[in-house]
Parts: structure tokens; sequence; C-alpha cells
């Protein structure tokens, strides 16, 4: 099978092309390199002695997205903006690149009669949880634009295999990926200021950034600070190839991929400060618009659907974050 990956040379991108070429797939990978590089698909095809091939375009350019994917027998799309804050102050960038990019892509499966996709969406979703932890069938709502933008996406989707219901869509709610591959080749490598938790975290233990600013300290959680459900960017793409494998049916299928265990802001950074032997220096700010106390998945369909489950442990999280760090000090070049 030939697998086109939208914003295949991001984070989760570049990862689950490792996973899919190590299974035998083809693998044709198209970004905008807006937050990635060139080099991190030269690193997969290095971790891999596989090729892929890559084109450079936009997610709204309809009529080199309908070119682009001629061969292909389904579609992992990742391409997105993807930051919170961001969102709260440019929202109609991520409705315009988000949104609109997902219909132009939506539109250039049509013409090319690919029907089978995997959607990256994410456990923003859920809002402010009214339970813990979070099952599929918590009522949908969001905080932000960024999530709205993921919820709105999965609507469209919904209400696209009503009107067809030949198509196999697997709608996957990531909840906080962390990690990077073990050869430290690849890895979470924002440009400029990384608006997630353990990037931050291995800038500063690598002397990078002088300190971590820590977004709230007065949350109704054991120790103040925002509690999340990290999972190893490793185990989520192999989440991606299990979900690849159950769209064998029509189907319209949203899943969680989580631990199913949540971490505050401090227990993360005195386990990378553990694995590191780096001390984090951080303070306390005030509390980001948007933000919620605490999310964690319950995994249980995840495991019954697509047989699939995280292994990974925080340690290993921390561990092979830093190694990719440390072994890359100024990001990906």
């Amino acid at each position: 099978m030939k697998i086109f990956v939208t914003g295949g040379a991001g984070y989760i991108g570049t990862h689950t092309c490792v996973e899919l070429l190590n299974d035998g797939y083809e693998v044709v990978v198209y970004d905008n390199f807006s937050n990635s590089s060139i080099e991190a698909l030269r690193r997969v095809e290095q971790i891999t002695q596989k090729s892929l091939q890559m084109i450079e375009g936009d997610i709204r350019d309809e009529v080199l997205l309908t070119s682009s994917m001629q061969g292909c027998d389904g579609v992992i799309h990742f391409a997105g903006l993807k930051a919170v804050g961001e969102s709260v102050e440019k929202p109609l960038e991520y409705y315009d690149n988000n949104v609109h990019g997902t219909l132009c892509l939506l539109r250039a499966m049509q013409k090319n009669s690919i029907k089978t996709i995997v959607f990256s969406s994410s456990a923003t979703v859920y809002g402010d949880p009214e339970f813990l932890p979070l099952t599929e069938k918590h009522p949908l709502r969001t905080t932000n634009p960024y999530g709205y933008t993921k919820l709105v996406i999965e609507e469209i989707l919904r209400d696209l295999f009503k009107s067809d219901p030949t198509w196999k869509i697997m709608i996957l709610r990531y909840f906080n990926p962390v990690g990077a591959h073990q050869s430290g080749l690849i890895g979470e490598d924002p440009q400029g200021i990384p608006n997630n938790l353990m990037p931050f975290i291995a800038q500063v233990a690598v002397g990078r950034r002088e300190f971590l600013n820590v977004f709230g300290d007065d949350y109704q959680t054991p120790d103040g600070t925002g509690v999340r459900d990290y999972i190893h960017v490793v185990d989520l793409a192999q989440g991606h190839l299990r979900a690849l494998e159950a769209l064998k049916t029509p189907q319209c299928t949203a899943i969680n991929l989580g631990t199913g265990r949540g971490y505050s802001v401090l227990e993360v950074v005195k386990a990378f400060a553990e694995a590191s032997k780096k001390p984090i220096n951080y303070t306390i700010s005030p509390r980001r618009e948007g933000d919620i106390a605490a999310c964690y998945a319950d995994p249980k369909n995840a495991k019954e659907l697509l047989n699939w489950q995280a292994k990974r442990t925080l340690k290993q999280m921390c561990e092979d974050a830093w190694n990719f760090q440390s072994k890359n000090p100024e990001g990906i070049k």
C-alpha cells in the first residue's frame, strides 16, 4: 500500500513514517515545511534504510494535492497548526489552515477515489472534562480555537461518512505526545519558542533556554500544576499503523490514543531532571487562557478495537527526549 502523509515532516509525522516504512508501506510525504525540515525526512530514510517521496506543498493547494496523491491507497492527515496559545492570538490563521486545508484534502481525495483516511485529532475536543478518565463518549466541546478546528474537522468527517458510507475513516484523539526515536536522529524540534512542555524542558536542560515557565500552580490537582496524559511518540506512531490495519471495512470511528495515566508538570520536570542529570530551572507564571486542570484518557477502546496500547513509561519518554536533544542541541539542521 502507498500512504499519502500530510505534515509528514513534522514531529509525529516523521515517527509515523519510520513505522510505515519499516512495516513495508510506500510513503509519500506532503509538507510545506513551515514548522519542520527536509533534513528530518532524510533522517527517516537513514533510520529505515528505505526511501520515501517528498513533495513540498501547502495543504490549501487543492490542485497540487490532487496531482500529488495519484496512485495512493490511503491518507494520514497530520498537517495543521497546533499551538493552543497561538490559536487564541491568531484564530483566522488556524481556521484557514486547519479547516480549509482539510476541505481541500478531502476534495482531492474524492477526485482520486481515495476513501481511506486516518485523521490526527486531539483530546482538546473534550474541552474541560466533566469526568476522568476521558472516554470517547464524553461530550465534545472545546476551550480554544485550535481545539475547535479539530472538532469542526471531526464533524466534517462524520457528515462526509453519512453522505457516503463507503468511506473508511479513523479519528485518533491524541493526548500529549512526547519523547523521540531511540536513535536520537528525530524528535520534537519546534521552530522558535516551544509551545509544548517536554521540548521546552529539554531546551532548558541543554542550555538553550534559561528557565521553564510553569503556567499556573493553583489548579485543583495534587501539586497545583496541570495534569496531562503523556504518550511516547513511537507508541503513538504505532497506533497509526494499527488504525490503518483496522480500516478494512467502511466506518467512521473516533479512538483515544493515550496511556490512561496523568502526570503533573512538576512530575515531568522531576523525571526529566533525573533522566538528563541536569537541573531544570523553572518559575511559576499565571495560567494560560484556554488551559484546563487535568486531562487523561481511557484507552480501553484502542486496545479492543485496534489491538494497541501504550508501552513506554515516563522515564523512557524523558530519556529518549534527552537523547535527541543532547545529540541535537540546536535542533535538526
